[in-house]
Formats: structure tokens, C-alpha cells, sequence
């Protein structure tokens, strides 16, 4: 057991520096549009729910608090980029949904990160060694427990 515990310890820490890494080098190098890294990472779980999204379902994809997500869903309001409507399964709730310029912002921001990213992974994996890691980070998100705080866990979406 001693053996796979230092196994599974160093396999996190290479796939949390790597990813610590990488998501530096996007936010710093990447081409954002004056929109924090963050504001994209809601314009895109909101791209990939076309009846919107509950602030808690955000929390999950947007890793912060509820008070962060919504003070975030907040700023992106003001700029024009989602609007609240009526969740129809809760009449106490709301849905956060992509307005069309928040659309046309996602898909403009999306282009140029998934060029980012395709670089970054491609300089150092082949095509079998991404489809191995797709399919690790799958596997290792299917088999994470549920929590009261995060219930759902993010769906699986091939592109950025």
C-alpha cells in the first residue's frame, strides 16, 4: 500500500502543478478581451445550457462561492452579457442565460482560448497520449462523491 499511496500523492502532484501551470500561463498569455478568466469560465457553462443555469449549478463550474458566483453573474448583467429569467421548476429561483451578445462573446473568446489551449497541449502529448489524459480526468471526475455544497458534477464537454 505504501507504494501506491507515494504512487497516487506524486501522480496529484503532477497533475496539479500541470494544471496550476497551464491555467497561469492562459490567464497571463491568453487573449481575454478585457474579461477575467473567470467571467469566461460562466459565459461558457452558460454556453452549454440553453434553458440557464441556477447560481448553484454555476458554483461548481466556476469554483467560488455562491456569494462570489453571484456578485460575478452580477458584473456580467451590468455589462449586457446574461439576464435572469424565471426557473420554471422554482418559482423562488432564477436562471442565468447568455444573452446574444453574451453569446457572440463566448464564441469569439472561446475561439482564441481553444487555440491557446490546443497549443499548450499539443507541444508536449500526442493525439493518444490526450485521449488517455481526456479519459483519466473523466474517470477520476465520475468516481468524485457528491457534497452538499456541490451536488452535481460538471458535465463532460469535448471543447473550450
Amino acid at each position: 500500500m505504501a507504494g501506491v499511496s507515494r504512487l497516487a500523492n506524486e501522480a496529484w502532484e503532477a497533475m496539479f502543478r500541470a494544471q496550476a501551470t497551464l491555467a497561469r500561463e492562459f490567464e497571463y498569455e491568453g487573449d481575454w478581451g478585457g474579461f477575467p478568466p473567470r467571467e469566461y469560465g460562466v459565459l461558457y457553462a452558460l454556453a452549454g445550457a440553453r434553458d440557464g443555469l441556477r447560481i448553484t449549478d454555476l458554483i461548481d463550474d466556476a469554483l467560488l462561492t455562491q456569494a462570489g458566483v453571484s456578485r460575478l453573474v452580477a458584473r456580467l448583467e451590468k455589462r449586457g452579457l446574461v439576464e435572469r429569467r424565471p426557473d420554471p421548476d422554482d418559482a423562488r429561483a432564477c436562471r442565468i442565460v447568455l444573452t446574444a451578445e453574451g453569446r457572440e462573446v463566448q464564441q469569439r473568446l472561446g475561439r482564441t482560448h481553444a487555440r491557446h489551449v490546443t497549443t499548450a497541449m499539443t507541444r508536449a502529448l500526442s493525439r493518444e497520449q490526450l485521449e488517455t489524459l481526456r479519459e483519466l480526468g473523466r474517470t477520476l471526475l465520475a468516481a468524485a462523491p457528491a457534497t452538499a455544497d456541490h451536488p452535481t458534477k460538471a458535465p463532460a464537454r469535448d471543447t473550450p
